[in-house]
């Protein structure tokens, strides 16, 4: 089932709308309109007790002016790329620098900042279908590329987000989900406590600027290694010489290797006191583990006017790595006419 809400209107006049999918065991998700944001997602517990799993806030100025990205589409280049330049077939681009001298998340207003065409298709599972169009040169991006993210709301309680885009030049195309989970409900605290499983065998090392060092290092042997599946918060430790930058985690893992690019689980979240557990399947090479260590905003509090506070969220981002255009040891970033991008993540949600 779909149904329909306002939420707000855009300084040009522009409406936005919440579409809330609900399916037959109880799990709903809001998403929005603007910025493909998952506004809302409840699922049960072990005793079959719905709660809200993912932050966000309840008006649409708060959405355009926070820089959180909570629950946002990422794009076109998630995450960061170095002074925002980079060479492509031997041109250089120059792109809007918006984060210590870097771009991230696809510059000054990426597309979680973008009013997507959404198409709604009802059903036993419902599917929303969201388009938006990058012309050329949008924040300094060459080529105009055509994007559609597909929500779907499964029948099992999963939700499925599958990503594509085509270009009619060559540029960059990385495109991740930015929200931020609790599964001990939104209002329940920080997140050290829930057990993360991740079947990834290096990472990349950050500087003082969050970019990669260029270095893929083995997990073994620091707090990266989640292989065994571990509290959040046990080998958290800002001082760590990993962390010492970023503050905790907000890294990138590169999953063990499979050539095979099919849609495997691939790692998995599980809140002991609630029993609610999260698995994340996908054809993606890695993802960004973050543990919400810039949530810190005191003029700007959360849904249900809870305050924001470093660790009350968990970001599993699925996407390739950071800056790849710039270390073509970590894999390619760019898309080319006439390719087709093609990602897929599935966050299923069950109970133990």
């Amino acid at each position: 089932m779909i149904e329909k809400r306002p939420f707000g209107t855009l300084p040009d006049g522009r409406a936005v709308t919440e579409y809330l999918l609900s399916n037959k065991n109880g799990m709903r998700v809001g998403i929005l309109d603007f910025g493909g944001t998952i506004k809302e997602l409840y699922v049960p517990d072990r005793n079959g007790k719905s709660a809200r799993v993912v932050q966000g806030f309840d008006s649409l100025d708060d959405y355009r002016n926070d820089g959180g990205y909570l629950g946002a589409l990422i794009g076109r280049c998630c995450n960061r790329i170095k002074k925002g330049k980079f060479t492509l077939e031997g041109k250089d681009y120059q792109l809007f620098c918006n984060h210590l001298g870097n771009s991230l998340h696809g510059g000054k207003e990426g597309f979680g900042q973008k009013l997507w065409l959404a198409e709604p298709v009802d059903g036993e599972e419902p599917e929303l279908h969201l388009s938006y169009v990058s012309h050329d040169g949008e924040e300094g991006y060459p080529g105009t590329l055509s994007v559609k993210v597909t929500y779907k709301l499964l029948a099992e309680n999963a939700l499925s987000i599958h990503y594509t885009a085509v270009t009619d030049e060559t540029t960059l195309c990385n495109l991740t989900n930015h929200t931020y989970f609790n599964l001990g409900g939104y209002d329940s605290g920080t997140v050290y406590s829930q057990i993360l499983w991740v079947d990834a065998d290096r990472f990349l090392p950050s500087d003082e600027t969050y970019l990669p060092t260029g270095k893929i290092v083995p997990v073994e042997g620091t707090p990266f290694d989640f292989r065994v599946a571990k509290p959040i918060g046990r080998d958290l430790d800002p001082k760590n010489p990993y962390m010492l930058y970023a503050g905790g985690y907000d890294h990138y893992l590169f999953f063990t290797e499979d050539k095979s690019n099919q849609m495997r689980l691939r790692a998995y979240l599980y809140d002991p006191a609630s029993g609610r557990k999260m698995e994340v399947y996908t054809n993606q090479p890695g993802l960004q583990v973050y543990s919400a260590n810039m949530l810190d905003n005191p003029d700007r509090p959360l849904s249900g006017n809870l305050p924001q506070k470093v660790g009350i969220g968990l970001c599993m981002e699925t996407a390739k790595p950071i800056d790849a255009i710039n270390n073509p040891s970590f894999g390619s970033v760019t898309l080319h006419s006439g390719e087709l991008y093609d990602y897929q993540t599935i966050y299923r949600f069950s109970v133990e």
